[in-house]
């Protein structure tokens, strides 16, 4: 089967092309998010998007949920969101907000110029939702992507879960994140190691790292050296998937670049 074409943003916005469906993750498209700054990667013109079919929202965190971001783009498209949402998105103009459940499924059927039909279901996540300080308390998801006969895990944010094993019998890419925003990470996320041993539960033909090396806090760099904080997470995750899952591929891409799939 075909692969998606797949350009990652960076952080975890990434754009799946399946099935002649183009669909945005997260988006995070301008150089500053609350404290946080853009230092891989340069910052993504809408128009370059391309025409957008569907958003998909893991949870509300503001790296993940970015207001300017949401705002750049057209007020009719098909947002996926997490339970919790609804209200907020809804408050910021979207008229198709979608709030699902675990489980749930939104498809869209085949037209002129997508000649499969597309279908994504929300999956489990482990990560605390809530917008903080004082923001809606959602819930958070994961979403599975799957057309032309090919299937895409999008994780969003979250830790480790047994689920993960049952997501799909026949998994082509997993999009998974490997770190966060800083030096640290806190619970509810998945690091080098654990996403390697999500890459053995899921069992992904490809495994693409996500969530690293793109944002990092203002003027914390001035203070300490973040080069191994941007640039070894994803190569320490494909080292431990290939001791994990050695018949998955893992493919390193730069923040802005479209991900090159070996044959």
């Amino acid at each position: 089967m075909p692969l998606p074409r797949i350009r990652f943003i960076g952080h975890a916005t990434v754009v799946v092309e399946i099935g002649g469906h183009r669909i945005l993750t997260d988006p995070v498209l301008r150089d500053r998010v609350a404290f946080l700054a853009r230092v891989r990667g340069s910052r993504p013109d809408p128009a370059d998007l391309g025409r957008i079919d569907a958003v998909l929202l893991s949870h509300l965190h503001h790296d993940h949920a970015d207001v300017p971001s949401l705002r750049l783009l057209p007020r009719d498209v098909p947002v996926l969101a997490p339970l919790g949402s609804q209200a907020f998105l809804e408050r910021l103009g979207f008229v198709q907000v979608h709030a699902m459940p675990v489980g749930a499924a939104w498809e869209r059927p085949a037209a002129p110029g997508r000649p499969t039909p597309l279908r994504i279901t929300a999956t489990h996540a482990v990560h605390d939702g809530h917008r903080v300080p004082f923001g809606p308390r959602a819930e958070s998801l994961g979403f599975l992507i799957e057309a032309a006969g090919t299937s895409v895990y999008f994780a969003g944010d979250t830790d480790l879960f047994p689920g993960m094993a049952d997501l799909h019998p026949r998994l082509d890419v997993a999009l998974l994140p490997v770190w966060g925003w800083g030096p640290n990470l806190g619970p509810g996320h998945l690091d080098p190691a654990r996403a390697a041993e999500a890459v053995a539960l899921l069992r992904p033909r490809f495994a693409v790292p996500i969530h690293w090396g793109t944002l990092f806090p203002l003027g914390l760099r001035r203070v300490r050296p973040v080069r191994a904080v941007l640039d070894e997470p994803p190569r320490a995750f494909a080292a431990a998937a290939a001791g994990a899952r050695p018949g998955c591929r893992v493919v390193v891409t730069p923040p802005g670049d479209v991900v090159e799939f070996p044959p």
